[in-house]
């Protein structure tokens, strides 16, 4: 779908900024804890500097002047529906076309060579078990469709690089489409106002203007679809109306009628918790409770709501029985596991939340389960998370959210097409966008238990919604809050961060170190010493297991200046598959926010070969174009994964994008260590004492409330 392709592209295309970490006392960096221990640098490297502490100087001939962050791809106008979400954030510039400024000079120090493939060897190297093929399948569309697309485009003045996506989005007469609408190009991934505007003067000449009916009608899609990329699943009618007077549109609330009265959105009132409305005049006449007016895409609608039906027949299906969860309670091993046991007893749908070390809950629910004989499994977002449970479950208890759905992991179907199982616990719940969300919703059976377990705390879905925070919100099912705690000076810095505070925690095993920066350049420099000769000598993790986590893709600071330096230390090389050689640290995203980390082992005809923790992948040929290098990625392409030890990047140019949610999900990424890059100063504290989130409007939470007001009057 058209607006599938659209998220892709999103998540690897649009402006960033920079982020940092905490700035109160500052601990003795790993350089200090080296330098205590008598490490020596190497004549000519930066280990001197990194021995000296904060405040040695950056090594000579680096420019110490700070770099503005990088702009937008799209064109910073105030015609923007509401700020971007985090995940709209960190997807900064990847696609932008400017060339990343100059990495950091790398240290003379000989990077080691990949245990599995020797860098000059591409040879592929056979693993015992097939492959993963992360193909899919090839679209083949019309090719006097897309002829006849490609000639209008031309006409129009647009690439004829278009002609297929076009096809895709509006169907095989999508040149008679486009003609008779040029806006309609708006569909298209990439595609801006001021392109569509050119592309239908060329097509209509002086009969269009700014007013146009199709013009506004193709605007009004247009913007929530952007909304969409941001989290949104619905837009306030007054923020869509200044977002079309500000594209030059004079009727704008004209504008917004005719978009309702054709379909092309849908009208809602929402009279949950809003600030400053107005309160909505009765039939009676009296003033009845305040509500907006919200517009949206029928598809995010029908998500919410198909998401809220399905919840409500879990509640209303469940029939309990006589099984002893009595017993199986009191055999769990803590306090917060029994509750969920006895919660999940009496209730078809159950949330728990919780941090890392509360996923032991709900593994114990459904181990409970099976113990009294029902089929019952735990299904995590990513394959790091399956690993995870699998250590509590066993392999064909633990799934993944995907391969459930897939049929490819765990019970399979039903004849009626539901899942077959009794039990089912969700973890990473707020990963979830509201489409999953329905889409799992709707294939538990009737009778069945559902557990949304997640972190409240970490970064919502990269898709539109908030699905997991807004049934939280609603309270129509029991919730259950573990009160087990994350262990260490990690566990003790996040769960401060989670209330809203940033306080120094006592680290005697160099388990959380600040490392001060004061411009980009000294960031990178920073960071690639910490990854490739600080935290290995020191912690004892090696650069294989440690994750670099920053703000965005671009910027001075992003994943592409940092992996380009990391790459050139750690694995140097040409680049010569798809600019990757054997030995990279890769990362795939096969939809925004879920993303399979990996190394490269080989090459050959059909693709590149990774290893991603042991799984051996292959990535065809036609699909190496959307790996990226992993040593550095994105606070929302991390949500979900854990490694050894972490390396936060907050440079001073992203104290505008930090959160509370950013900095707590990019902190509890590392489960022995984790070292803070921090150029933000007291931005960091401030973000995290008052900048919880970035806002969704939503209306999953009205509509259950509603459901469940509805169902009390009965």
């Amino acid at each position: 779908m058209a607006a599938e392709a659209a998220k892709l592209q999103a998540a690897e295309a649009a402006a960033a900024a920079g982020v940092p970490v905490p700035g109160a006392d500052v601990a003795e960096g790993v350089e200090g804890a080296e330098a205590a221990e008598g490490a020596e640098g190497s004549e000519g490297t930066d280990e001197a500097a990194v021995a000296d502490g904060p405040e040695a100087a950056a090594p000579e001939g680096q420019d110490a002047a700070e770099s503005a962050p990088d702009e937008s791809a799209e064109s910073a106008d105030s015609s923007e529906p509401p700020a971007p979400s985090e995940a709209a954030a960190e997807s900064a510039g990847e696609d932008e076309g400017d060339e990343p400024e100059e990495a950091v000079e790398a240290e003379p120090v000989a990077a080691p060579a990949p245990a599995a493939v020797p860098a000059e060897r591409p040879v592929r190297e056979r693993a015992e078990r097939e492959p993963v093929r992360l193909a899919r399948a090839p679209v083949v569309y019309d090719p006097a469709a897309v002829e006849a697309v490609r000639a209008v485009l031309a006409e129009g003045g647009a690439p004829a690089e278009l002609a297929e996506p076009a096809v895709a989005a509006l169907g095989e007469r999508a040149a008679q489409a486009l003609r008779e609408d040029p806006w309609q190009v708006l569909a298209l991934a990439g595609v801006r106002v001021e392109h569509a505007d050119g592309f239908a003067r060329a097509l209509l000449g002086g009969e269009c203007g700014p007013d146009d009916e199709r013009r506004v009608r193709a605007l009004v899609v247009w913007l929530l679809e952007r909304a969409a990329e941001q989290g949104h699943t619905a837009l306030e009618s007054s923020v869509l109306r200044t977002a079309l007077e500000k594209q030059s549109v004079s009727g704008a609330e004209e504008g917004l009628s005719a978009a309702i009265a054709e379909g092309r959105v849908l009208v809602f009132q929402d009279a949950e918790d809003v600030p400053g409305a107005k309160p909505a005049a009765t039939d009676e006449g009296d003033e009845g409770p305040p509500v907006r007016l919200l517009l949206g895409l029928d598809r995010y609608a029908l998500a919410e709501e198909s998401l809220a039906d399905g919840l409500d027949r879990l509640l209303k299906t469940f029939e309990g029985d006589d099984l002893d969860w009595e017993s199986a309670a009191a055999a769990t091993s803590s306090p917060s596991a029994a509750a969920l046991v006895r919660a999940a007893a009496v209730s078809g749908l159950v949330t728990h939340t919780g941090g890392e070390a509360a996923r032991a809950e709900p593994a114990a629910l459904v181990a409970a389960a099976r113990e009294l004989g029902l089929r019952a499994y735990a299904a995590a977002y990513t394959a790091e998370g399956r690993r995870r449970l699998a250590a509590h479950l066993g392999e064909d208890t633990a799934v993944t959210v995907a391969g459930l759905l897939s049929g490819q992991e765990g019970p399979g179907r039903e004849a009626d097409g539901s899942l077959a199982l009794d039990v089912l616990a969700v973890l990473d719940a707020p990963q979830l966008d509201v489409e999953l969300s329905a889409t799992l919703v709707e294939a538990v059976p009737d009778g069945a238990r559902l557990v949304l377990s997640g972190d409240p705390g970490v970064l919502w879905s990269a898709g539109p919604g908030r699905a997991f925070a807004d049934l939280l919100a609603a309270k129509t099912c029991p919730q259950v809050a573990s009160r087990t705690p994350d262990p260490g000076p990690i566990g003790e810095l996040v769960s401060g961060i989670g209330i809203g505070e940033l306080t120094a925690v006592e680290a005697p095993g160099k388990e959380v170190v600040i490392v001060p920066v004061r411009d980009p350049r000294e960031a990178v420099h920073r960071t690639v010493q910490l990854v490739a000769d600080s935290v290995p000598r020191v912690i004892g993790v090696p650069a294989t297991e440690t994750q670099v986590i920053t703000p965005g893709l671009g910027g001075a600071v992003g994943t592409q200046v940092l992996n380009a330096a990391l790459k050139e230390r750690l694995n140097p090389g040409p680049g010569r598959f798809g600019g990757f050689d054997p030995g990279d640290r890769v990362v795939y995203a096969p939809e925004p926010g879920l993303t399979l980390p990996g190394t490269v082992l080989s090459a050959d005809p059909e693709g590149l070969n990774l290893d991603c923790a042991g799984t051996p992948v292959l990535v065809p040929r036609d699909q190496v174009a959307a790996l990226r290098h992993g040593w550095a990625m994105t606070a929302q392409q991390s949500a979900g994964l854990r490694w050894p030890a972490v390396v936060v990047v907050l440079p001073g140019d992203a104290v505008q994008a930090l959160t509370r949610a950013w900095v707590y999900t990019a902190f509890g990424r590392g489960e022995r260590h984790l070292s803070v890059v921090q150029g933000a100063d007291q931005g960091l504290a401030q973000a995290v004492a008052g900048i919880p989130a970035k806002d969704r409007t939503t209306r999953l939470r009205s509509v259950l409330r509603e459901q469940a007001r509805e169902q009390a009057a009965e």
